[in-house]
């Protein structure tokens, strides 16, 4: 197979990857992110404790999160077929794929949350700050450059996750590389998809360590919640002015 070739089947397959990443990774997010907070909360100690409604969560996330990715997609034929109306092509890989990723993504959001320090969800509390606003404005700031992590560690595995959707006609590079470089041993392109996959991730990483630095550092030049920022020392002039 030539490079003109390989060229013309990679760009589409490229565009497929992105999009079931991209809408995966998009309702992952919005899902994942409230079901991992609820895990903290309802914890034992937390904000909303519930025994009973914390076990329950994670007793399906534990058990979501146990079952093989392959073995999902397969599981969720059915129910892919019946939501998208395909249970081929990178419409219907999205489904499993976003499945899959939800109680992923929550342990990685539950494991940052609870990185935030103690004393300032207890000094808001004293504030008479409710529920809602601790989340809002404590829980979700403070915890912003372990969740742009998360994010990242979640793309990162919804990419390899996109590429073994291919084994059942999942579109994408994953295709791409099981009817070219797997049926019909173009071992050459195999090795082009591979090095392709090395370079999104690794585009992937970087950009999410970038993003996690940048807010690291907004919040040691003043990303605390602001209820508890100390106010700023008086200028000399000021002073002078006051006197």
């Amino acid at each position: 197979m030539t490079w003109d070739q390989m060229q013309a089947l990679m760009w589409p397959a490229t565009q497929e990857t992105f999009q079931m990443v991209g809408v995966a990774a998009a309702f992952t997010a919005l899902l994942g992110l409230p079901l991992g907070v609820l895990l903290v909360l309802t914890d034992q100690g937390g904000l909303l404790a519930n025994r009973a409604v914390n076990k329950a969560i994670g007793f399906v996330v534990n058990i979501a999160r146990s079952v093989p990715f392959i073995i999902l997609m397969i599981a969720l034929i059915s129910f892919t077929r019946w939501l998208v109306g395909t249970s081929i092509g990178w419409q219907a890989a999205t489904v499993p794929l976003t499945i899959g990723a939800i109680p992923f993504f929550a342990r990685l959001v539950e494991t940052s949350v609870r990185e935030v320090d103690r004393g300032l969800i207890e000094a808001v509390q004293a504030m008479g700050g409710s529920s809602w606003t601790i989340v809002r404005k404590t829980l979700l700031p403070e915890a912003l450059p372990g969740l742009a992590a998360s994010v990242t560690t979640t793309v990162i595995t919804l990419i390899g996750y996109s590429a073994m959707a291919g084994t059942v006609g999942g579109g994408g590079l994953g295709t791409l590389a099981v009817n070219y470089g797997y049926q019909r041993f173009e071992t050459a392109f195999m090795w082009v998809i591979v090095a392709e996959l090395v370079i999104i991730v690794t585009a992937v990483q970087l950009l999410g360590d970038l993003a996690v630095r940048r807010l690291a550092d907004r919040g040691r030049t003043g990303g605390r919640t602001r209820l508890l920022r100390p106010r700023p020392a008086a200028t000399t002039d000021e002073n002078l002015v006051a006197s």
